[in-house]
């Protein structure tokens, strides 16, 4: 095959057109994202049971959906939450599960649960799926809240009609409500009660089909239409006709009001009332096009919208500011690499072949593009990183090929007889370099977990590229060289004169170290090989005592400036909203003292260090769309929340990193008075709590005792703040119950649980739909009838045959208070502690290590029934970790299989691998020498170093084996190996390091979590120059050494055991060992 592609150009650049073609066509179509979308591998169960207090959705819900899906198959891990009015379970699905057959069986479980409170509303299963935002648009200003939601809906159907937007949604806006509101007076002077008003509102507000008429003119459609739409309709709803004729309408009894839920949700933008409209990403739609069109609709046809004087339109939390910008910057680092790959490869080969070893390098990130749609992949801020990673690897072949080609033709021969016997000589290496290097990015494909299932593009794109570059280099360049005759001697150019200068000092200075410093390096190190490898030892243990002893500190996720700093505040639940504001309003003047003190002490660089800053209460939009589920106030909803979002400048235009920032918020704002929960937080990743520790236990007492406990003691270590649990009590509660007496009237729990829901909680009569939202329609107390334990007191309670009596007489009141939330971890209820590390005094690996060695054997000891268990980030570093060192050694192995089996040995594998530990020391002295701290990204890097590193070393053992059967002598014969394989070893690691070359040196916030990959693979592939061309050497003359003595070893025993006199008798002569050459002494 390399023969007929060598011979037939049409074929060869056809296949190259086809390639190039069809990256090109898929390059439109690729969508953009800042990360990859990826599965979360969760089901989420959530049951709406409104007005439920946590104990009674804990019983009512949780433990319901847990009985039903105990036995799956599949489950890893069942979370379950209950909260107020609201119970929600989470599934972790095992890894290798099929999640929608598992979300096909639990939904069939959960569905067949008929066991679930009446008042509960239909479950809702579904895969947890976290979607992707582009932007939202504020809509703010000093209007009334009516005139404020109506211009909201306007842009959000504006935003809607553009087109390639498809999901535009309001976010913290409050629900309509139509409220029927009957005072107990009323209920009295008419003798109803409630059921009765909302069976007349069922009654009357409806549309009801009536079949057809079938005349001959045609068919004719019955239809009754009466359903209500406002307020004003509902309140000319008939209740009641008197015998006299007269009839009670609901607007003669009832207070109507076509309004808002009571809800305490609020929103400030810039210290003014807002509603947030965000829009959403569906499918391949591409984020930078939907923020653009979004951008000049605004700018131009917002106008037409006609909004209340006073409201402004600004976007906010634009998602594809941060994409244009780590795309621009991955792609200016792109093209510079690709500059410096070329340069490095004109400098030390002939500019023919120079450039077509450089033009491989489109058409096989080309070839890749064209299978990223396969894969499901986007352009994105991973998938581009992964191009650089393999931007200098991707010639490593095609050097090797052009170089063989190259020598070879200046032994004599055509250039197409050389480019066939030149591609030949080195298929076997080169298509096993491929396959190493291939081995080792493979098992970065199984790491688990989110952060796993992220980086998997990375080799997804690299071995997609590595394929391609094997078909360029054996397939399309030969072919490429083969053309033409060499010309004859004419008078170069000044540009070709000038350049033929330069490559002439460089080839001359090369010769000049390959002379002077390396032959007498190598000559040195061969004779000393004991010596030579020794040193090597020390210098990986050295590396590994600075590792261990932590000299090199080691964190799971890179310090990575944030756009935004956020704080969240959680206040005891039933906390009134007026008390929550006074915490929203310390955090915003705090916020602009800082911000004045930033000013003035000139850390920004043009417009300010704060740009906006957005302010929530009853809710904590910032976390939840993090997708962090379950979260410390055990809920995202409630007049205790609130939550002040800082947007920041671009880390470009400031001179203060995020994480400052927010520690200078914390200090300025200080304590705020009986708050649960402060949480600062300005990271860039979520991959879950610093601190997180779940606490487990069937006695509750020792479970609170514990998590008190595990409080206090992690308040003592100075780099953990923000310390919270789970643990906390909830609203107060009047719990309720009938007395004996009273059953004697007919009268149940149910009865006296039911009444006293629909007056206090509300009857839900109808749901209409009304334009785009769903309205509910209740009927309850009015609001002045609902505000204090009196109003209780003074309702009165309906017997079936239609007599009140006082709720006194009926039901005994206790006082009393449940919990906040209540949190399960399969079947059992837990706490949950959590905390954050101030990264800059100590690691969340440093202090979870401490909590599972010497903090919580010490509670465990004195509250035995507790269990525990590691979560948050600890749990996604030991998964993540894990899989790494399963993949590290998964691809240790396949190398070595790969190895054993052109070279036909099992030792001569561990020659080439043993370039892997020093491999591993020269990337964490990368590090050291970049002022980096190890990251799961350094981790990364290193487990895809392996297969670069043996690249170079399985070229050198190849051709020391070949240049042996020449019959030179073994200590010579290597010398000029390390002579010969000096030049393609140097020039595939120079081109390597230069593509990676920007991103080290770039000093951008945007690249800064993507540097320690790059650092791992650049230092690991540069110093492998030294360490391919003389330890591979040293290795492969002292296992020669090894099979010498093995050999003298077997003949001594063979001599021994044969009897001495056996020669004699035969008359043959005594036998002589076949013994190689002798080695050069160690001295």
């Amino acid at each position: 095959m390399l023969s007929w592609f060598a011979r037939n150009g049409v074929c060869a650049n056809l296949l190259m057109l086809l390639i190039a073609v069809a990256g090109m066509v898929t390059l439109s179509e690729v969508k953009q994202e800042v990360f990859p979308e990826i599965s979360t591998d969760k089901i989420l169960v959530s049951v709406a049971y409104p007005g439920a207090a946590p104990a009674e959705v804990e019983k009512g819900v949780c433990l319901r959906i847990e009985e039903a899906v105990d036995g799956v198959a599949g489950i890893k891990r069942l979370n379950a939450t209950a909260n107020e009015g609201a119970g929600t379970a989470t599934i972790d699905a095992l890894p290798g599960t099929d999640i929608k057959t598992l979300l096909e069986e639990v939904k069939m479980r959960v569905d067949s649960i008929t066991t679930f409170p009446e008042e509960c509303e239909r479950p809702l299963v579904q895969e947890l799926i976290l979607r992707r935002r582009v932007l939202e648009v504020a809509v703010h200003g000093e209007v009334e809240y009516s005139s404020l939601r109506k211009a909201a809906e306007k842009v959000r159907d504006g935003l809607s009609s553009i087109d390639g937007v498809s999901l535009v949604q309001l976010t913290n806006a409050r629900p309509y409500e139509i409220s029927i509101e009957l005072s107990e007076t009323a209920l009295r002077r008419h003798q109803m009660n409630f059921d009765q008003v909302a069976a007349a509102v069922r009654r009357s507000s409806l549309d009801l089909p009536g079949g057809s008429i079938k005349t001959g003119d045609g068919e004719i459609l019955l239809r009754t239409r009466g359903q209500s739409f406002s307020g004003a309709e509902f309140a000319n709803i008939t209740i009641l006709t008197r015998p006299d004729g007269t009839r009670v309408r609901v607007g003669d009894v009832c207070a109507v009001r076509d309004g808002f839920a009571d809800t305490d949700q609020e929103t400030f933008f810039d210290g003014k009332p807002a509603i947030m409209v965000s829009v959403f990403r569906v499918g391949d739609q591409n984020a930078t096009d939907i923020a653009e069109k979004i951008a000049g609709y605004i700018e131009t046809e917002a106008a037409g919208l006609r909004l209340p004087d006073g409201l402004s339109l600004t976007i906010w939390q634009d998602d594809s500011k941060v994409l244009r910008g780590r795309l621009d910057l991955l792609i200016r680092n792109g093209r510079a690499g690709l500059v410096l790959v070329f340069l490095s490869l004109a400098l030390f080969l002939k500019l023919r072949l120079a450039f077509w070893v450089a033009l491989g390098i489109p058409v096989c990130f080309l070839g890749a593009i064209a299978l990223m749609p396969l894969f499901g992949m986007s352009i994105n801020v991973v998938s581009l990183f992964a191009f650089i990673v393999v931007l200098g690897i991707v010639v490593d072949d095609a050097i090797i090929v052009g170089e063989s080609i190259y020598r070879v033709e200046h032994s004599g021969r055509a250039r197409l007889e050389a480019s066939i016997e030149g591609s030949r000589q080195v298929a076997r290496p080169v298509i096993f370099a491929v396959l190493t290097t291939v081995a080792a990015f493979f098992p970065l494909l199984t790491v688990p977990g989110s952060l796993g299932r992220i980086m998997a593009v990375i080799p997804t794109i690299v071995i997609s590229v590595l394929i391609f570059s094997l078909i360029e280099s054996l397939l399309i360049l030969p072919n490429h060289l083969s053309h033409g005759r060499p010309k004859k001697k004419q008078r170069p150019n000044v540009v070709t004169a000038a350049w033929g200068a330069v490559q002439g000092t460089v080839e001359r200075g090369l010769a000049f170290v390959i002379d002077r410093f390396y032959s007498p390096l190598l000559d040195f190190c061969l004779r000393w090989r004991y010596l030579s490898v020794a040193a090597s030892l020390a210098i990986i243990l050295a590396t590994s005592g600075l590792f261990i002893g932590g000299w090199i500190e080691f964190h799971f996720m890179p310090k990575v400036d944030a756009d935004n700093a956020v704080a969240f505040v959680s206040m005891p639940q039933g906390t009134p909203a007026e008390i929550t504001s006074r915490a929203i309003r310390k955090l915003e003047a705090s916020a602009r003292e800082l911000e004045a003190e930033l000013r003035s002490e000139g850390h920004s660089k043009g417009k300010g260090v704060f740009r906006h800053i957005c302010s929530s209460l009853g809710g904590l939009p910032f976390r939840e769309a993090q997708g962090n589920r379950g979260g410390r106030s055990g809920g995202f909803s409630g007049s205790h929340l609130c939550e002040v979002n800082i947007e920041l400048a671009p880390a470009e235009e400031r001179t203060v990193n995020s994480n400052e920032i927010a520690r200078r918020w914390r200090e300025l704002t200080g304590p705020i008075a009986d708050a649960n929960e402060i949480t600062y937080t300005a990271s860039f990743f979520n991959t879950g709590d610093a601190v997180n520790v779940d606490l487990a236990s069937s006695d509750p007492k020792e479970l609170s005792a514990a998590s008190t406990l595990l409080k206090d003691k992690l308040s003592q270590l100075e780099a953990v703040h923000d310390i919270t649990d789970s643990f906390r009590p909830g609203k107060r509660e009047l719990q309720l119950r009938i007395r004996e007496d009273a059953e004697h009237l007919g009268l149940s729990q149910a009865d006296l649980g039911r009444q006293v829901r629909q007056g206090f909680y509300g009857l839900e009569a109808q749901r209409i739909l009304r334009g785009r939202d769903e309205i509910r329609v209740m009927i309850r107390y009015p609001e002045a009838e609902r505000r204090s334990l009196g109003d209780i007191e003074n309702m009165r309670v309906r017997t079936r045959d239609g007599s009140e009596v006082p709720f006194k007489s009926v039901a005994n009141i206790e006082y009393g208070r449940g919990f906040a939330s209540i949190n399960r971890a399969d079947r059992r209820r837990i706490v949950t502690v959590k905390a954050d590390v101030d990264k800059g005094a100590s690691s969340s690996n440093a202090i979870s290590s401490m909590i599972e060695e010497k903090i919580m054997p010490e509670i465990l000891a004195d509250f035995p029934s507790v269990h525990y268990s590691m979560e948050g980030e600890r749990r996604e570093r030991m998964e993540s970790l894990a899989g790494l060192q399963k993949g590290f050694v998964l691809a240790l192995f396949m190398i070595f299989i790969l190895l054993a089996i052109p070279f036909k040995s099992y030792l001569q594998p561990l020659i080439i691998m043993s370039v892997i530990p020093l491999g591993l020391v020269a990337a964490v002295w990368g590090h050291i020498f970049m002022g980096m701290d190890m990251t799961i990204f350094s981790m990364f890097g290193l487990v895809a170093l392996t297969g670069v590193l043996v690249n170079d070393s399985l070229v050198m053992v190849d051709y020391i084996n070949i240049s042996r059967k020449s019959g030179a002598k073994l200590f010579e014969t290597i010398v000029q190996a390390g002579r010969v394989r000096f030049r393609p070893i140097l020039l595939t690691s120079l081109t390597t390091f230069a593509g990676l070359t920007p991103l080290l040196l770039e000093r951008s916030i945007q690249a800064r979590f993507l540097i320690p990959m790059a650092v791992s693979l650049g230092f690991g592939v540069l110093f492998a120059t030294v360490i391919s061309l003389v330890m591979v050497p040293v290795g492969y003359l002292i296992l020669e050494d090894v099979q010498t003595q093995r050999r003298k070893l077997l003949l001594w025993w063979r001599e021994e055991e044969e009897p001495e006199v056996s020669g004699k008798e035969d008359g043959a002569a005594p036998r002589q060992a076949s013994m190689p050459e002798a080695a050069p002494p160690l001295a």
